[in-house]
C-alpha cells in the first residue's frame, strides 16, 4: 500500500494536468478511449458544440453533438480501425493526413450545431501509450463555417459569372452569327451592286457607242443626201454638155469638110479675088486649127467624162436609194468609189496602189462599208510623214465562206500602248481639233455588225496593215436582200 500510494497520486496529478491542458487548448478537442468513452471534452469544445464536459465525460454519447441518431464518429473509426466504415460515412469527405501517422481529416455540415449547422474540419488522430499501443484516440475540431460560406458564395458567384459568361457569350454567338449573316448580306449587295453597275456601265457604253453610230449614220446619211442631190445636179448639166459636145464635134467636122472645099475652089478664082482668102487662111492658121480643135475636144471629152465618173462615184458612195438594206455588192467596186472621193486627201501625200485579188459578191451594207474603208484610207494618208509614201489597197478570198481586204500604209506605225485603244472611242493621237477618235470605233462597230473581224499589224517605223474579214453570206439578213444574183 506504502508504494502504490504515490503512484496513485502521480496519475491523479497526471489526469489533472492533461485535463488542464485540454481545456487551455483553443482548439475544440475530445478524446475517447479504446471503449469509445470520452475522457477528455474542453471548453472549447464546450463552446463549439454546445455540450457541457460534464454531460459527456465518462459517456458513449459523443455522437449526440453532431448527428440526431447514433452512428461513429471519426475517432471511434481510428479507434476501431474501420477504414471500410471510413471510407462508406465519409465518401470523398475524408482524406489521411501529411503530418500524423494514422490519422485522418474530413470536412462536413453538420445541420445539429447551431441554429442554422455549421461547417466543421476535423482531424482525429490514434492515441498511443509508450510501448505504441493503442489507447484512445482524439479529436480536433475547426469551425469553417465563414469560409464554407464564403467558397459558396464565391462558387455561387462564380457560377453566376459563368451562367452571364455562358449566356453572354451565346448572345455574343448570336450577334456574331447575325453580324456574319449581315456581312454575308452586304457581301451579296455589294456584289449585286458591282454586277449592276458593271451591267449599266456596259449598257451606257452599249448606248453611248449606239449614240455615236446614230449620229454618225445621221451625219453620213445628210452628207449623203447633199452628195446624191449635188451630184444629180451636177449630172444634169454635164449631161446635155455631154450631148452638146457630141454635136459640135459632128459641126466642126462639117465646117472643116467644107474649109476643105473652099480651098480646093481657090485654084480656079481669080487671083486677085482668091488672094485675100489665102492671106487669111494663113493669118489664122487653118492647118494648125484642124490639128488642135479635135485635140482640144477630145481632152474636153476626157474632162466631161472624168466628171460624170466622179459623180457616178459619189452616188454610188452614198447609196441614198439603197436605204441602208443588205443588198449582194461587189467589194471592190465600193473601194473604187471610196478611193475617188478621198484622192483629194491621198494624192498629194502616198501613192494609191491597188492589189485585188478574184471575191464574190458579198451581203453587206456598201454605204457603211465605204465608210469603213474611208477611215481607213483616210488613216493611212495621215500615218504617213513628210516624205511621199504609199498606200496598198487588197481584196482576197479566205476560205469558202469569207473575203478580206487590206489597207496598208509605210508610215510611221504605232506603239503597243496605242494599239491597245485605237477601237475606243474618242480615242486619238491626233492634235486637238484634228481628229474625233470615232472613226476606228465606228469601223470597229460596222465591221461587228458584218459578222467580220478586224485586225491591225503594225510597228513603229515599219507602217501599218489594217485587214478587215466579212463572211460572204449574213446570217439573219433582211428578207429583202435576196438571194446572190
Amino acid at each position: 500500500m506504502t508504494m502504490n500510494a504515490p503512484s496513485a497520486s502521480l496519475d491523479a496529478a497526471h489526469d489533472i494536468a492533461l485535463s488542464e491542458y485540454f481545456d487551455g487548448h483553443p482548439v475544440a478537442t475530445f478524446a475517447i478511449d479504446t471503449r469509445h468513452v470520452i475522457t477528455q471534452w474542453n471548453r472549447a469544445c464546450e463552446h463549439l458544440l454546445g455540450w457541457n464536459k460534464a454531460d459527456m465525460v465518462g459517456t458513449t454519447n459523443q455522437w449526440q453533438a453532431f448527428y440526431a441518431r447514433p452512428r461513429p464518429v471519426l475517432a471511434d473509426l481510428i479507434v476501431d480501425g474501420e477504414e471500410d466504415e471510413l471510407a462508406r460515412l465519409y465518401s470523398g469527405k475524408f482524406q489521411q493526413s501529411t503530418l500524423i501517422p494514422g490519422a485522418y481529416e474530413a470536412e462536413d455540415f453538420f445541420p445539429n450545431i447551431g441554429a442554422s449547422g455549421h461547417w466543421l474540419h476535423f482531424t482525429a488522430a490514434p492515441l498511443r501509450d509508450k510501448q505504441g499501443r493503442l489507447v484512445g484516440a482524439i479529436e480536433t475540431l475547426r469551425d469553417v463555417t465563414e469560409r464554407r460560406v464564403a467558397e459558396n458564395a464565391l462558387r455561387r458567384a462564380h457560377d453566376n459569372l459563368e451562367h452571364v459568361v455562358r449566356k453572354r457569350t451565346a448572345e455574343l454567338a448570336e450577334i456574331n452569327e447575325r453580324l456574319q449573316d449581315d456581312i454575308c448580306q452586304r457581301l451579296l449587295a455589294e456584289g449585286e451592286l458591282r454586277r449592276s453597275n458593271l451591267e449599266l456601265t456596259e449598257l451606257n457604253d452599249k448606248l453611248s457607242r449606239a449614240q455615236q453610230q446614230l449620229v454618225q449614220a445621221d451625219k453620213l446619211a445628210s452628207i449623203g443626201q447633199l452628195a446624191a442631190g449635188v451630184a444629180h445636179e451636177i449630172n444634169n448639166p454635164v449631161g446635155y454638155i455631154f450631148s452638146n459636145f457630141s454635136t459640135l464635134e459632128t459641126y466642126l467636122q462639117q465646117l472643116f469638110d467644107m474649109l476643105a472645099a473652099y480651098q480646093r475652089a481657090e485654084a480656079g478664082l481669080d487671083p486677085q479675088a482668091a488672094a485675100p482668102l489665102a492671106a487669111l487662111r494663113q493669118q489664122i492658121d487653118l492647118d494648125f486649127l484642124r490639128e488642135d480643135i479635135p485635140a482640144l475636144m477630145a481632152e474636153s471629152r476626157e474632162g466631161i467624162a472624168r466628171v460624170r465618173h466622179i459623180v457616178q462615184d459619189l452616188k454610188d458612195f452614198s447609196r441614198v436609194d439603197a436605204q441602208q438594206e443588205w443588198v449582194w455588192a461587189d467589194l471592190r467596186r465600193g473601194i473604187d468609189s471610196t478611193l475617188n472621193i478621198v484622192a483629194n486627201e491621198v494624192k498629194y501625200k502616198a501613192d494609191v496602189v491597188k492589189e485585188y485579188g478574184d471575191i464574190p459578191d458579198i451581203q453587206c451594207l456598201p454605204l457603211q462599208l465605204n465608210q469603213v474603208v474611208m477611215n481607213l484610207v483616210v488613216n493611212a494618208a495621215h500615218a504617213i510623214g513628210e516624205q511621199r509614201g504609199r498606200i496598198t489597197v487588197r481584196t482576197g478570198v479566205e476560205g469558202d465562206d469569207q473575203v478580206w481586204f487590206e489597207v496598208a500604209d509605210n508610215g510611221s506605225g504605232m506603239p503597243p500602248e496605242v494599239v491597245s485603244r485605237i477601237f475606243d472611242p474618242f480615242f486619238t493621237t491626233k492634235a486637238v481639233g484634228k481628229g474625233t477618235g470615232l472613226g476606228l470605233s465606228l469601223s470597229y462597230g460596222i465591221v461587228q455588225k458584218h459578222g467580220g473581224s478586224i485586225d491591225v499589224d503594225t510597228e513603229p517605223g515599219r507602217g501599218t496593215t489594217f485587214r478587215v474579214r466579212l463572211p460572204v453570206h449574213q446570217q439573219g439578213a433582211a428578207a429583202a436582200a435576196g438571194e446572190q444574183p
